[in-house]
């Protein structure tokens, strides 16, 4: 028992913290974008004071977006996370021009759809850089 736990953690790689960090700020944004959805259903259908809380979230996790792709870019991570950083400012972008662009065409049917690709791509790169930050250890057949 104590040989396992003593090769374990010799085969224990350290931890780098700016990635931890990268991945504590993304799972931060989640949270953000959770709590935005859910302040959106109170103002709806519960009390419209709740607008405004809705309204600093998504300024809050603007901004958020924006430091995570420059951290994106000054660690190594793959390429791949990367890519999915880069799309979060894109859907923000895209997402607040649904809504404030006057056009013929209605863009804000778009605004839901745009806010659903932006779920799946920040819980993507959350799983992502997990994977990358907690790789799986080969299993020990001694155990």
């Amino acid at each position: 028992m104590f040989s396992s736990i003593a090769s374990r953690s010799k085969t224990q790689t350290p931890v780098d913290w700016t990635l931890m960090g990268f991945f504590l700020l993304i799972a931060g944004f989640n949270l953000c974008l959770n709590a935005q959805v859910l302040t959106v259903g109170l103002a709806y259908f519960y009390n419209p004071e709740w607008w405004q809380a809705h309204v600093w979230l998504v300024r809050g996790y603007s901004g958020l977006s924006l430091v995570l792709l420059v951290w994106a870019y000054r660690i190594v991570v793959p390429h791949r996370v990367r890519s999915l950083t880069a799309s979060l400012p894109l859907l923000l972008g895209l997402q607040f021009l649904s809504i404030h662009l006057k056009t013929p065409i209605p863009l804000a049917v778009l605004h839901p759809l745009i806010g659903f690709a932006l779920f799946s791509v920040s819980t993507t790169l959350v799983h992502r850089v997990s994977l990358f930050l907690f790789p799986k250890a080969p299993e020990d057949e001694t155990l």
